[in-house]
This record gives structure tokens, C-alpha cells and sequence, in this order.
């Protein structure tokens, strides 16, 4: 009978030794997660601070008639009753939208206005094609490869966004003041789903976002999200990070912490967005390092810039990740399959 050399045997043992290990330690992770996933279900009627905080509600859309009228508009309302209208302002822009959003958001204001809910909905004209044929100035358009010049995206997107905080300057110059900006995109949400976003960690942190998924189990935006180590997503898929401190997090379903992140619904403190020197507003890199292929989303620049998250003698925590789902643009079936009892994450 042949026999393997006595080292051939030894590695084969390690390796089958080792493979037994790997096994375990994946058995006991799924067992403890599975745990995690359960244990929240008891508490997922998240409450509010008392006395509740005075949210301004930010919001852009472009093309989004169908999430709108499906989920938005209503899901939107049912979180300004949560609130109370007396404590929530409204701000959303529009611009050159090429189906009805615009009817869509007309309706909602006629809605928000029957509530007496304190609001601007601003419905712009100008479309993407009449950003692009303006005559090219002298920041914010690149000289490309065909030979001309063309306008950047992310200077674009900045202005639309910092467009959606004007009235805030403006309210506070009245005398009226927020405690937290909630920033939200076309996503599925439900009122659940904010009350365990603004409610993290007892409302104290630079930023929180939540988990928004396209096709689950794949994550939607990586562009701004940087996990504890600066890091970007490893995968789109569960566990997302390779910094230690996001992944730990992750598997407890304890809100993650990240350096940044702009995921479906964004909750920041309002007092930087008012300092009188150098009120925190969205940005994007200069031209010139545009010019040598590089970019940077205005949703991670607005956390470098965010003097909270950077200052390590405030008793605040920096960004956190909460482990609540919700989906960008209109499927509420999808929604279904990342969130269980309005707001815990199953993927």
C-alpha cells in the first residue's frame, strides 16, 4: 500500500484541522447573528426625544414621479404627523425633471399645505441639457478628451443640494432654529425607519445614515460611504467593510462606525450649518484635481468639512451607520426583503 510521506500527511491534517475551524467559526457568526437579527424585533417601536426635536426636512429629486406617487409623498406625511407639524420645516428641489415629478410634488404640497405644515417646494425649469449647452465658465467645466469643454457633475449636484438649505439660513435669521437636518433621498422609508435613525445613539453623533439597498442583498451607494479606517466598501455584500470596527459592529447590529456616508437618508446636527464663520455646506473638489481623473462625492466632502465630526472634544460620536434598512427609488416588495417590522435589517 502506498503511503504519503509522513510532511504530506502533516499538511493534509492542518489543512482539514484548519477547514474544521473555518467551519465552526462561520457556524457560531451565523448563530450569533441570527440572534441579533431577532433580539431588536422587541424594541422597534423607536420613540423620540421629549421634548421632540424641531427637524428641517431636505430633500432634491430629479425624475422621481413613480417613487413619488407610489411611496414618498405619503410616506413623507405620515413622518410630518409623526413629528408634528409645528416642529418640522420641508425644503425640496426640483430642477428639470422630464416626466411629472412636478405634479407629483404640486400634489404634496397641497397636502403638507391642508396640514398647515411650514414648507418650500421649488420646481425648477432648467434641465440638465441647459446646464450642459451654457456657455462653459471659468470653475466647475473640465477640458476632456473630445476636445472641449464639459460641465462636472459634483459641483452641480452641490449647488442643487445647498439650493435645498436656503431657507434654513433664512429661518434663523427669523428666530427659528432646528436641532437636526434630515436629509432624504427617493427611497422607501417609514416613520420607524427615521425614529431609529434620529434617535441613535440618544441623537448624539456627527452624522447617521442609514443602510439603502437596490437589488439586495447589494448595497446601492459606495460612492461617499468610507468605513472606521477611511476605507472603501470591500464588497456590495454582506459584511461590506474590512476595517474591524465597522465589521464588529455590523454582526452585533450595533450602528456602525464609519468616516462617511450618504446612504438613502441622512440625519446631521443643524448648528454647523449656521456657524457665522464657515457655515458647513456641500462642496466639491477644485478643478484642477478633477482635470487628472480624480472626483470626490459632495455627500463625503460634507463630512471632512463638518467641524463636529473632527473634533475629538466634543461629546459627540462621528458617523455612524445604523443597521435599519431602506431602498432607493419605488420597489416597496424590495423593501420587504431588507426590512422586517418597519426597520430591522434581514439581509
Amino acid at each position: 500500500m502506498l503511503r504519503l510521506p509522513f510532511r504530506h500527511r502533516r499538511r493534509r491534517g492542518l489543512f482539514h484541522a484548519l477547514l474544521i475551524l473555518f467551519v465552526i467559526w462561520n457556524a457560531v457568526e451565523v448563530v450569533l447573528i441570527q440572534r441579533h437579527l431577532w433580539h431588536p424585533l422587541a424594541h422597534n417601536n423607536h420613540q423620540l426625544q421629549s421634548p421632540p426635536e424641531r427637524i428641517f426636512i431636505a430633500s432634491i429629486h430629479w425624475n422621481d414621479e413613480i417613487i413619488l406617487r407610489s411611496h414618498w409623498n405619503q410616506a413623507l406625511i405620515n413622518l410630518v404627523q409623526a413629528l408634528g407639524p409645528q416642529n418640522v420645516f420641508v425644503s425640496v428641489y426640483e430642477s428639470g425633471s422630464y416626466d411629472n415629478t412636478k405634479d407629483a410634488l404640486r400634489a404634496l404640497d397641497q397636502s403638507l399645505a391642508a396640514l398647515d405644515v411650514p414648507r418650500n417646494i421649488t420646481l425648477s425649469n432648467v434641465t440638465h441639457w441647459d446646464e450642459m449647452h451654457k456657455p462653459p465658465a471659468d470653475h466647475d467645466w473640465l477640458q476632456t478628451k473630445r476636445g472641449k469643454k464639459e460641465l462636472r457633475r459634483i459641483p452641480y449636484l452641490a449647488r442643487t443640494r445647498n439650493i435645498g438649505l436656503e431657507p434654513l439660513s433664512r429661518l434663523a435669521e427669523e428666530g427659528v432654529h432646528f436641532d437636526k437636518i434630515l436629509f432624504l433621498n427617493d427611497i422607501v422609508f417609514t416613520v420607524n425607519d427615521v425614529f431609529a435613525l434620529l434617535g441613535t445613539h440618544n441623537g448624539q453623533y456627527a452624522a447617521a445614515c442609514s443602510l439603502d439597498f437596490s437589488k439586495p442583498p447589494y448595497y446601492y451607494d459606495t460612492f461617499a460611504l468610507r468605513d472606521a479606517d477611511g476605507k472603501e466598501p470591500i464588497m456590495l455584500t454582506w459584511p461590506y467593510f474590512s476595517a474591524s470596527a465597522s465589521r464588529n459592529a455590523l454582526v452585533q447590529l450595533d450602528p456602525v462606525p464609519v468616516k462617511s456616508c450618504w446612504n438613502g437618508m441622512v440625519a446631521m446636527p443643524a448648528a454647523p450649518f449656521l456657524y457665522t464663520d464657515k457655515p458647513l455646506r456641500f462642496r466639491d473638489i477644485p478643478d484642477s484635481l478633477a482635470q487628472e481623473h480624480l472626483e470626490g462625492s459632495e455627500c463625503c466632502l460634507i463630512h471632512a468639512d463638518n467641524q463636529i465630526a473632527s473634533d475629538a472634544a466634543r461629546p459627540t460620536r462621528p458617523c455612524i451607520l445604523t443597521t435599519d434598512g431602506c431602498l432607493p427609488g419605488g420597489s416597496c416588495a424590495d423593501y420587504g426583503r431588507t426590512a422586517f417590522d418597519d426597520g430591522v435589517m434581514l439581509t
